[in-house]
């Protein structure tokens, strides 16, 4: 027979142990809980929202690096050969002829380059007084040099046959230097000149693309100081005010580096 104070016992120790186990589950409860949370959510200041978007973006950065080192150009060297024109009065001035060069382009990356370039040409001069059709002839010696800069367009999506051709367009600055003599008159007549020019060209490589050939054609607007003047020989004014821009159509020949 259980007497009042054994009951009395056994309940007592019952509810605590209730208790005991209740708290015990729960505890674990909470702490598993606590666990599975994200990051963000247990204020870990190690979490970085943008870790994923770094990580590709420096991706990219060395995947285009990678491209650039393995099919790339650091620098290149070329000849160029082409044909010398004039627009305007100038055209009827100055005969177009054979002029020649050679440039240095140094490449930033798989479409930006600086080129540097270096043409001279040599062209007869026929000039015919407006008033008096008196005609004057002559030489005139051109000398220029470029700082230009090209960019290249992207042929990975053409047509596999037309893929390794590399199209790209060119501006830039240049100068001018022009040196005239006439038949009968004594002396020279030199000025120098700043003009602008753009133009786009094509560049097939070959030989495991160690050399290039190419096209260009570019358009140069030169101020030459007498543009608004007449042209005055052996002190005769000839009322013939020399107009005109200067046309190249080059083709060149190139060394890759």
């Amino acid at each position: 027979m259980f007497t009042h104070g054994r009951i009395k016992f056994i309940l007592i120790s019952s509810i605590c142990f209730f208790a005991l186990t209740v708290f015990t589950k729960q505890t674990h409860a909470a702490g598993d809980f606590i666990e599975d949370q994200p990051a963000q959510e247990t204020g870990d200041s190690t979490f970085d929202p943008f870790s994923d978007y770094s990580e590709f973006d420096e991706g990219s950065e060395e995947e285009a690096d990678l491209n650039f080192f393995r099919n790339g150009r650091f620098f290149s060297i070329g000849m160029a050969v082409g044909y010398e024109l004039f627009t305007d009065v100038l055209g009827q001035l100055y005969k177009p002829d054979v002029t020649y060069g050679l440039s240095l382009t140094y490449f930033f990356n798989l479409k930006f380059g600086f080129q540097v370039g270096y043409v001279r040409s040599s062209h007869a001069i026929l000039i015919v007084d407006a008033n008096s059709a008196q005609s004057f002839t002559g030489n005139l010696a051109f000398e220029r040099f470029s700082f230009d800069g090209k960019y290249y367009f992207n042929t990975q999506n053409v047509t596999k046959g037309l893929g390794k051709i590399n199209p790209y367009l060119i501006a830039g600055l240049s100068t001018y230097t022009r040196t005239q003599t006439y038949s009968g008159a004594t002396g020279f007549a030199r000025d120098n000149a700043l003009g602008f020019e753009a133009g786009a060209g094509v560049e097939i490589p070959f030989s495991n693309n160690k050399w290039y050939f190419g096209l260009q054609a570019t358009y140069n607007y030169v101020s030459f100081p007498d543009r608004n003047s007449a042209i005055i020989i052996n002190n005769q004014n000839t009322n013939v005010f020399p107009t005109g821009d200067v046309v190249n159509l080059m083709g060149l020949l190139g060394v890759n580096f």
